[in-house]
């Protein structure tokens, strides 16, 4: 709830912000994300078991993650498509000068992953995580900051409002498409793996969360169901940094928030801001506190 304070602080400081400085804002987007990606890779690096745990259950996490996450990205397609005709094509070209943009001024999804790998690595060797513990720490302002600065983007974009009313109550298809698809994932998941569909259910419906997800399965399940929540939800928040820039090469704008699920608000949103448009983000945003809302419902129905 933080994180949408500041963003709207943000919104406020973006309506008198002076226009000439958006650039400059949108590389101290670009250096917070990078960061952010860098501490969560620290944090991974130094959990205990965490190696161990990535090896010994990630088939089946990659599945908990993979199969939940593209059919929340087919839903949301064909919910959008058919029902949110301005989420459509004309979204698509709206957004695309923005992705010319980011493709030919650096390669962001290559650093992302190389901030993630590198992280990791820090955090594995005790001394460096010792070291980076301060930053570790206060992590959450960092991300405050960052929040701050995307809220100046939106606000220096005029016309969302009207934008977004002409949605009415059909944005809510969005966080519909998400959770919807991810439980039918999960139960897929179930019969794959021969796994229990209340177990399967709850680790789908972590919609990303992998903290909240990770430690509630654990104390509800046991420890295997709690790691392979942890693990997939994860997955399926460092893979929205990957798949967010395809999808808004192929499918309509307001389909890139699929995969974030409950992290559109927050982690992911400036991804989500560099590859699609300034109205798709305030859409995330509504998204993402929706889909985190349901996150403990989802999980707790399962038990």
């Amino acid at each position: 709830m933080e994180a949408i304070v500041f963003m709207l602080i943000g919104f406020v400081t973006g309506r008198v912000f002076p226009a000439r400085y958006k650039t400059f804002n949108e590389r101290v987007q670009l250096l917070c994300t990078l960061v952010l990606i860098f501490l969560m890779g620290v944090g991974l690096g130094q959990r205990d078991g965490f190696f161990s745990g990535l090896f010994n259950l990630g088939v089946k996490s990659f599945l908990f993650f993979l199969i939940p996450t593209v059919l929340s990205v087919a839903a949301v397609y064909l919910l959008t498509k058919c029902f949110m005709d301005g989420a459509g094509e004309k979204g698509r070209m709206d957004a695309g000068a923005r992705r010319r943009e980011a493709r030919n001024s650096d390669p962001m999804v290559f650093m992302a992953l190389g901030a993630l790998i590198l992280g990791i690595g820090c955090g594995a060797v005790p001394i460096l995580a010792y070291l980076l513990s301060p930053l570790s720490t206060h992590a959450e302002w960092l991300l405050y900051f960052l929040m701050f600065s995307v809220g100046i983007s939106v606000g220096l974009h005029r016309g969302i409002a009207a934008g977004i009313r002409q949605y009415h109550v059909k944005i809510l298809l969005i966080p519909v498409g998400i959770i919807a698809g991810s439980l039918a994932g999960g139960i897929l998941c179930g019969l794959l793996m021969d796994y229990p569909v209340n177990q399967a259910i709850s680790i789908a419906g972590g919609l990303g969360w992998y903290s909240l997800a990770g430690v509630s399965i654990s104390n509800l399940a046991g420890a295997e169901a709690g790691s392979i929540a942890f693990l997939s939800n994860l997955m399926r928040e460092i893979g929205a940094f990957f798949m967010i820039p395809y999808i808004s090469r192929h499918f309509n704008v307001s389909t890139c928030i699929a995969p974030a699920a409950a992290t559109s608000e927050d982690t992911t949103l400036p991804m989500l801001m560099r590859y699609t448009n300034e109205e798709t983000v305030v859409l995330s945003v509504f998204n993402g506190i929706i889909c985190s809302a349901a996150v403990p419902v989802l999980i707790s129905l399962c038990y």
